[in-house]
This record gives structure tokens, C-alpha cells and sequence, in this order.
């Protein structure tokens, strides 16, 4: 039996952030960039839910990319930052390490470039490492949509697992009985899954009757305003 046949788990599965950081988001061309942002951190907030062992590398931070997100590495405060040359993240010892440390074998991947270091990575750590890897589409990003698109391509008919983010988030909880991880999800979604959210938050408050999650003035009833002088005549 292929192990790809099984779901993700909190317990089988650790997560990879590769270089996302403002300058190689610069060149992102195939996904709007607040888009990859909003997914990607809220990838991390999942990852954090359900406590799953997380890597973060940075690539050449003081000389050209810059540094990592500020609302990804609010999620992770205390997470060492894997700094390297290459742009192979699979080349540097210290991210091989903490891999092998983990000791589970798939690994979930989002970062910067999908044709370069999501690509080169994932090859790699699959061929040398026997890790199964899960590319997450779209909390990673190309320099045009044709090379992360295609870059997907030749990643899938390698053997990477193709997801999204709200993917990864729903097939961790997976039963919505499991009360404890219930509310932090719920909170998730409100926040970053858009339609979804919207969904929730009317649900809960319109056929549930929940009070609404921020609280605001008065609401003041409507006053039809009187006709003007000129709609008059």
C-alpha cells in the first residue's frame, strides 16, 4: 500500500516554510501577494494548532532577500530562522537536521520560488532523504504562473502530493467531534478562508443565534428622510 493513501495527521506530518521573505515575494507573478501572504500564514496558524514539528530557512537575508514575514514569524516567535546560501534548502546540513529530528516522513512545503527552491528541494529530499513531500500550491508562489504551474507539473509526475492550505487545515481536524482543536479552526477560518469564514460567522450568528465576534456601536434604525423642495414641484 502506497503511504500516500494515508491522510495527514498531527502525528505523521511536519512542515517546511522555505524563504518567505519580501524580496523573493517581489518576483511572485502567478498568485496576487496579500493572497500568498494571508495563506501562507494562515498554513502557520494551523501548523501551530495542532502542534506539528516546523522548519523555517531564509536565504541570504542581509544581502539580497530580506527578512521573513513579521505575521509569520508571529506564529512562531521562538522558531529559529535556518539561514543558508543555497537555494537548494535540501544542500544546508542544519535543515536536513531538523528534518531528520522530526522523524516523520511527510512533509508539508510552502515557500518561495515553486520552480527554484520548492522544486529543487522537493526532488531532493524525496531522492536522498525518502521523504514524502506535500507541495501546498497555494501558499507557495512563481516568478510567472506558467513556471509554478509548471514547475507543479513536473514535481507531481515526480510523486509530490499536490494541496492547499485549507486542504491541510480540514484533513488535520478531519472530524469536527474533536472538541479540543475545534474552536482554534473555527477561529482560523473566520479569519483567513474568506467565503468560508463569511459562512461561518452568518451561520453561527443568524441560525445559531452566537452573539457577533466584535462588538460595535448602536445600530440605529432606519429615518426615510423627508422628500426635498425640488422632488416636490
Amino acid at each position: 500500500m502506497s503511504p500516500k493513501l494515508e491522510l495527514l495527521t498531527p502525528e505523521n506530518s511536519q512542515i517546511i516554510f522555505i524563504d518567505h521573505q519580501p524580496q523573493m515575494a517581489f518576483g511572485v507573478q502567478s498568485i496576487d501577494r496579500q493572497v500568498l501572504k494571508n495563506n501562507t500564514v494562515a498554513l502557520a496558524k494551523a501548523a501551530r494548532i495542532f502542534d506539528i514539528p516546523t522548519t523555517i530557512t531564509t536565504v541570504e537575508t542581509e544581502a539580497f532577500s530580506g527578512h521573513t514575514y513579521p505575521e509569520l514569524l508571529a506564529v512562531f516567535p521562538d522558531q529559529p530562522l535556518l539561514e543558508r546560501s543555497s537555494m537548494n534548502s535540501w544542500d544546508d546540513q542544519k535543515v536536513r537536521d531538523a528534518l531528520a529530528a522530526n522523524a516523520r516522513k511527510k512533509v508539508i512545503v510552502s515557500g518561495l520560488w515553486t520552480e527554484v527552491c520548492n522544486n529543487s528541494f522537493a526532488l531532493s529530499a524525496m531522492l536522498e532523504g525518502d521523504y514524502e513531500i506535500y507541495m501546498v500550491a497555494d501558499a507557495s508562489g512563481g516568478t510567472s504562473r506558467e513556471a509554478h504551474d509548471w514547475s507543479m507539473q513536473r514535481m507531481v509526475q515526480a510523486g509530490v502530493v499536490p494541496m492547499t492550505w485549507q486542504q491541510v487545515l480540514l484533513e488535520w481536524q478531519r472530524d469536527w467531534a474533536r472538541r479540543e482543536t475545534y474552536d482554534a479552526v473555527m477561529a482560523l477560518v473566520k479569519e483567513h478562508s474568506g467565503a468560508y469564514g463569511m459562512g461561518v460567522d452568518y451561520a453561527y450568528t443568524m441560525v445559531h443565534k452566537a452573539p457577533e465576534r466584535v462588538p460595535h456601536g448602536p445600530r440605529l434604525a432606519p429615518v426615510p428622510a423627508a422628500p426635498s423642495p425640488q422632488a416636490a414641484e
